[in-house]
């Protein structure tokens, strides 16, 4: 666990295989941290993983922001303080959009993109944006209760609950208000890197319909989709999401 100075303030990030010259970033999805991701995906075998907390998130410094583009300039940032050469973004989510705008921006780092539960466009309910602040509780408990597939064990579902209701409701309405402003589709042809796309096929929070577009759009990219999966399919189905992750970063190496 370490902290690093960049250009666009002091993250932390967890490292694991630190030698490797392959990397993997995670990143993470609105209102959560570096533990948003199961220590299977934190710790795949021949590569470097490193998982960050975004600005704002976690043990990261502040301000957080309401705007992807604004989060896409940290992760850059950060792959520059760290001078890595090669590296693989996931990004669950909102950090998928973040990976999305960072690919289009053709960062020479960045070699290959994986896209989990997430899409090109990230729209959010007005009910969801205008009761996060007034009424945080409840309308966090109804995200979380969207965000897992109904077979997910019930004291993870808890877990997740939690982890919402701790989070400051400033910075999940900015970032909610970023996933709403998103919007790439016009763009994914841009994109020309080998790509996988991964969906659950129980996600009611980005449904399958979102990958197979981001499939469809993207020239290099492939889908795969996990049964049995909801938007936390990360942490509901590590090993699954590990060896699809596993297989790709091989294959397109």
């Amino acid at each position: 666990m370490s902290f690093i100075e960049t250009m666009n303030g002091r993250l932390f990030y967890t490292a694991h295989n630190k030698k490797k010259d392959r990397a993997v970033l995670l990143i993470h999805g609105a209102g959560g941290t570096h533990q948003s991701w199961s220590p299977a995906l934190r710790r795949l075998e021949n590569t470097a993983v490193y998982a960050l907390d975004l600005p704002g998130h976690g043990r990261s410094d502040p301000p957080f922001h309401d705007n992807i583009n604004a989060y896409a300039d940290a992760v850059i940032a950060f792959i520059d303080a760290l001078a890595l050469p090669t590296v693989t973004l996931l990004g669950h989510s909102m950090g998928g959009a973040i990976a999305q705008i960072v690919a289009l921006r053709g960062h020479t780092a960045v070699t290959q993109l994986i896209l989990l539960g997430t899409g090109a466009r990230l729209p959010v309910s007005d009910m969801i944006l205008g009761q996060i602040v007034e009424n945080p509780a409840r309308t966090m408990r109804l995200v979380n209760k969207f965000s897992w597939a109904r077979s997910a064990p019930p004291e993870m579902i808890t877990m997740g609950e939690n982890v919402l209701l701790s989070v400051d409701p400033s910075i999940l309405y900015a970032d909610f208000f970023a996933c709403n402003a998103f919007d790439v589709r016009d763009q994914l042809g841009k994109i020309n890197i080998p790509t996988l796309v991964i969906s659950g096929d129980k996600d009611k929070m980005t449904p399958i319909d979102n990958g197979r577009f981001l499939a469809d759009k993207i020239p290099r990219a492939q889908f795969t989709l996990i049964e049995g999966g909801g938007h936390m399919m990360a942490l509901e189905q590590p090993a699954k999401v590990a060896i699809c992750i596993t297989d790709f970063i091989q294959t397109d190496a």
